[in-house]
């Protein structure tokens, strides 16, 4: 909502799981990245709220936003506060900032997480400078936020380049997000470096499909999708890969997403080296202009110290919604969820979902998701 410069949009998730036992109402995943599948495993409550007021004096035009965030039991946090400038006579179109902003790229919604991320953290830059048809963001960054800082005698300093509107082919765009960390008093070494490129392709296939496949690389105290990596001083850095792909389509009264994705990890101190793969899709079928049916259905691996872990997961849900669309929100869900996993999962989860050697559970529950 913009009324008069004011600016005010958010996100909620929440509401009550009927049968959950030994505290777990949700969060049913071995631990990968894009592993957890979301519908009807969200496990959490949360809202934040983002407020903003834009102004323009002489051409130029400022804004200041927040965001606090309050999820769970924790405290009322900042996920965002910056000032933002644009309009310049030197470079009109750039947008220049300074504080803790999201600089939050592209997500696969069904496992929740941005791919391409490199925000978060107080810094400064600058987006939206053209370059020959495309757009340049630069970042500098520290490893501080507005809610705590790091200790004393541990720093740590991160440059993002992000380049976008890379027009392809028809319908096709790419995107590179570099990333260069430094710093002191880390483990294994202060330094990490990341790429990330990500294609994205309209009417993919066929009309009303996108797609978007994304390769990424990072080692050290860079984290994959371009933000830290362990930098508390207390933990060592990483080396990663992955390759993700996820449809996302509308075809009438049916809509949806899926995704395929395999990442690798290792620990620059050693050690074996953890493989996750998932493949999960949800479907969203409208009955009636209000009322959807809704499906979800993965299946997801984890290989590395110890046995092979294997989590699958179906959930069956009806909806209420504004319209027919698969990102229609706010949407109010009737859910149940199977999750099946096997022995080595149980194992390595004894202390939440695999409690007791469980090797199966069953949720039942209602959930809101609202953003605006």
């Amino acid at each position: 909502m913009d009324v008069a410069g004011f600016e005010f949009n958010g996100y909620s998730r929440g509401g009550p799981v009927f049968n959950h036992s030994d505290g777990i109402k949700g969060g049913l995943a071995l631990g990968g990245d894009l592993q957890k599948f979301r519908l009807g495993n969200e496990g959490d409550n949360g809202i934040e709220i983002n407020l903003a007021r834009s102004f323009e004096t002489n051409g130029v035009k400022w804004k200041v936003d927040y965001m606090p965030a309050k999820w769970n039991s924790g405290k009322i946090g900042t996920e965002q506060a910056y000032v933002e400038m644009s309009g310049f006579s030197f470079l009109p179109e750039a947008k220049f900032w300074a504080g803790q902003r999201r600089l939050r790229i592209q997500d696969v919604h069904i496992v929740d997480n941005f791919l391409m991320n490199y925000g978060d953290y107080q810094g400064a830059g600058v987006t939206d400078i053209p370059v020959g048809g495309m757009k340049l963001g630069l970042g500098v960054f520290t490893g501080d936020k507005f809610d705590n800082s790091l200790p004393d005698n541990v720093k740590a300093h991160r440059i993002n380049a992000d380049l976008s509107d890379i027009h392809t082919n028809p319908g096709g765009k790419l995107r590179v997000l570099l990333t260069a960390v430094g710093g002191s008093g880390q483990v294994h070494g202060d330094s990490g470096s990341g790429i990330s490129v990500s294609h994205n392709q309209a009417d993919f296939l066929v009309k009303g499909m996108s797609n978007a496949l994304f390769l990424q690389a990072s080692r050290g105290h860079a984290r994959i999708d371009g933000e830290f990596e362990s930098i508390d001083g207390l933990s060592a850095g990483k080396r990663a890969t992955r390759i993700a792909d996820s449809i996302t389509w509308q075809s009438g009264p049916f809509g949806g997403q899926a995704l395929i994705a395999y990442q690798t990890q290792r620990s620059d101190l050693g050690g074996p080296t953890t493989k996750d793969f998932s493949l999960g899709a949800r479907g969203s079928y409208a009955f009636t202009k209000h009322f959807k049916g809704l499906a979800e259905v993965s299946t997801t691996t984890r290989k590395g110290a110890g046995p092979d872990q294997r989590l699958s997961k179906l959930t069956l849900a009806g909806a209420l919604a504004l319209s027919e669309d698969f990102w229609s929100r706010p949407e109010l869900r009737l859910y149940v969820t199977k999750a099946n996993w096997n022995q080595a999962a149980a194992v390595a989860n004894a202390g939440s979902f695999g409690i007791n050697g469980k090797t199966s559970r069953t949720l039942v529950g209602v959930q809101y998701e609202v953003w605006w």
